[in-house]
């Protein structure tokens, strides 16, 4: 669960504007089918959003959970409690409350997309590959780029000596140090996602996050254990590319982030009836 408002977004560590819950379904349960669905869809037009269960429960008109909640006028649009029954109502369902037959479902219906959720898509899961073959093509490309930025390299060279010359040498030193090594693992951020420009999720567990930084990670005593006792590890990270099908650029402030990482239970407690809050980390470009 992620906050909307761009001003939640100004820190970056750990919480902040997000909550990460876990809910472990055994295969065989009361809300998907055991098998998946298949690659291809069905011809035809793609079915409307379910406002219902198929055990019957009704479904939040504005997050899409269990609306155990009606409407008191039309008795027909569900919520999960008052807090959602009144943003929907001053956002549309005032106009329509009422004024729908019995045989239009619009009313039940969840919209495909309001201003308090975000945009919903399909994520598709492939395996990462890592060969990066030589292309001539592209090297010959790079040349040629190289000998046209030369000059306004050189330019540029000049000004940031002058710059710096000011600055006493134990200082430039630092300065030199640090940019290399962030330089460093900005590069190989950057070279890992040239593979799959696209990809929003990496999914590791286990393993070690792709970090965007050297700056803000956490260490081992900003990760809590999970609250059976058993250490938290990295499972995984959503990356920048996700903000692109959000929607949320604007002019001013902006939900932003350079990756969030995802640590979850070591022995996977809890069972497939409740909802266990795990930690995540911001971490923002440097």
């Amino acid at each position: 669960f992620a906050c909307r408002s761009p001003a939640c977004y100004s820190l970056a560590g750990a919480g902040g504007p997000f909550r990460v819950f876990r809910n472990q379904l055994p295969r065989r349960n009361d809300t998907y089918p055991e098998e998946p669905p298949p690659e291809e869809p069905p011809p035809g037009a793609a079915p409307a959003l379910p406002e219902r269960l198929g055990s019957g429960a009704a479904l939040c008109r504005v997050c899409g959970c269990l609306g155990p909640r009606c409407c008191g006028r039309c008795r027909r649009a569900a919520y999960c409690g008052p807090e959602h029954q009144a943003l929907d109502w001053r956002r549309g369902h005032r106009r329509c409350c009422g004024q729908l037959g019995a045989a239009d479902d619009s009313a039940d219906a969840i919209p495909e997309h309001n201003e308090f959720l975000f945009p919903e898509y399909e994520i598709l899961i492939e395996p990462e590959e890592l060969e990066f073959p030589a292309d001539s093509t592209d090297d010959e490309q790079r040349a040629e780029d190289t000998s046209k930025d030369a000059k306004e390299q050189e330019e540029l060279g000049a000004a940031v000596v002058a710059a710096f010359q000011s600055l006493d040498e134990e200082t430039l030193e630092a300065m030199a140090k640090h940019e290399t090594e962030e330089e460093k693992i900005f590069q190989i951020f950057k070279k890992r996602v040239a593979a799959e420009p696209e990809q929003i999720i990496r999914y590791c567990r286990g393993e070690g996050p792709l970090w965007v930084s050297g700056e803000n990670r956490p260490e081992e005593k900003d990760i809590p254990n999970c609250i059976c006792g058993a250490k938290r590890i990295f499972e995984f990270q959503i990356m920048p590319q996700l903000l692109n099908h959000l929607q949320v650029d604007s002019l001013g402030e902006s939900i932003d982030w350079g990756t969030l990482v995802v640590y979850t239970c070591a022995d996977s407690c809890g069972g497939g009836n409740e909802y266990l809050e795990e930690f995540i980390w911001k971490q923002d470009y440097s």
